[in-house]
């Protein structure tokens, strides 16, 4: 766990503590290893940075996912046009590669939550982000209880804190549940995806849903788009009718 993780200090006095940390603790890079100099991000260096494959338009409209080359009309995309989405919009900021990938599993199964700061700046950058969430409730994917004393945190639930305080504190909330305690997604082919995922979440109990609202629900890969699509069916069903996903990457 990184020093800088554990402060609590006011902005100019945080700014200066880390500065002191670099001269004896200097950042690695998440990627390659190598001290991360002066830059934009705290974890990752320049020359990694670069190999980020960052989303950029054109996109699919559903979910997110770049379209390459010249696109003369609207087309569908090939991991969403078999999931009969039950969203209207989704996002990604990036494809779950290489540094994307390794930027997910070390938040996701590492613990690295020192990498919400690079995570929120990569939000900041995102083509049109701000667009896409005006006037929206950010909604997380649940984890079943059992995974959650196991980890102790839900990423996915982080990350919808990340995103809220950097597009300027929209609202968060925990609206969804998951009931069913399912088994390890990673392994399993897009159509036992789907399976594994149905009735897997319900609305939380009190939970009240504005047919009116947009709500964004978000998690942190889009790879088949099954859990994404069975949490939005619950709030479909409970009246929601403006539904998007977002995601830190996709593939």
């Amino acid at each position: 766990m990184d020093m800088r993780a554990k402060t609590t200090l006011p902005a100019v006095a945080k700014l200066v503590w880390n500065r002191a940390l670099d001269l004896v603790y200097p950042r690695d890079c998440i990627s390659c290893g190598d001290i991360v100099e002066e830059g934009q991000f705290d974890y990752i260096c320049g020359e990694c940075i670069d190999k980020l494959y960052r989303v950029e338009p054109p996109w699919c409209h559903t979910c997110g996912f770049p379209f390459y080359g010249v696109v003369e009309s609207a087309r569908n995309c090939p991991h969403c046009a078999d999931l009969d989405p039950v969203f209207e919009q989704g996002r990604t900021l990036f494809l779950y590669r290489e540094l994307g990938k390794t930027l997910v599993q070390e938040l996701k199964y590492h613990r690295a939550k020192y990498l919400l700061g690079d995570f929120g700046r990569l939000i900041k950058a995102a083509v049109d982000l701000p667009e896409f969430l005006k006037d929206a409730i950010l909604v997380p994917v649940p984890l079943h209880s059992r995974k959650n004393r196991e980890r102790g945190f839900n990423q996915s639930d982080l990350l919808t804190r990340c995103v809220a305080e950097t597009m300027g504190d929209l609202p968060v909330e925990n609206l969804l549940e998951r009931i069913v305690d399912t088994s390890t997604q990673t392994r399993l082919s897009r159509e036992k995806r789907i399976i594994n995922m149905k009735k897997a979440f319900a609305l939380k109990a009190g939970a009240e849903i504005n047919p009116e609202q947009i709500y964004v629900v978000i998690d942190d890969i889009f790879t088949t788009g099954a859990t994404l699509n069975a949490c939005c069916a619950v709030l479909r069903r409970a009246g929601a009718l403006r539904l998007r996903v977002l995601t830190l990457g996709h593939g």
